[in-house]
């Protein structure tokens, strides 16, 4: 199994769109590479931690490939638009790929290469190794699942 932690505006939306692709066996949200240790949703709100909303994507590499699952998140997000997706504005909000495997960093940048060429403004979106990774609290997991009609800044449909 592979993983990688990718940050696309509201965890929320990101996290309901991962876990139906198939070949991805496990998602959940949290805060990605801030300075703040165990921060709380009211913290990483006040935009002060540093952390980006985001989604852990672990996915089995035999069924589907990181080509292909950052081609996914690339359709879902704007990547030209600083610390903001949808209705929802602020750093926590900014998009980010994340990578735990130092080998997965040429498919990344090969992946943004891809995607810039669709778009005259830069694109904005991170491009980092995982420094942290802290869950969110459990009424954020899987909150779409729990929570059909919740807000979605991802079209799901």
């Amino acid at each position: 199994m592979k993983e990688i932690v990718l940050a696309g505006g509201c965890f929320w939306g990101v996290e309901e769109y991962m876990s139906r692709i198939p070949g991805v066996v496990d998602t959940k949200v949290g805060y990605a590479n801030g300075t703040q240790a165990n921060p709380s949703y009211e913290d990483v709100c006040t935009g002060t931690t540093g952390h980006a909303e985001a989604c852990y994507v672990r996915y089995d590499e035999e069924s589907i490939s990181l080509k292909e699952l950052l081609d996914r998140f690339w359709s879902v997000i704007d990547p030209t638009i600083r610390d903001r997706q949808g209705n929802d504005i602020g750093s926590q909000y900014r998009t980010g790929i994340y990578y735990i495997d130092e080998e997965d960093l040429s498919t990344i940048v090969d992946s943004l290469n891809r995607e810039q060429i669709k778009y005259t403004k830069p694109i904005v979106t991170e491009i980092e190794p995982l420094s942290c990774f802290y869950d969110a609290e459990e009424y954020h997991q899987k909150y779409l699942k729990k929570n059909p009609n919740g807000y979605c800044h991802i079209k799901l449909d």
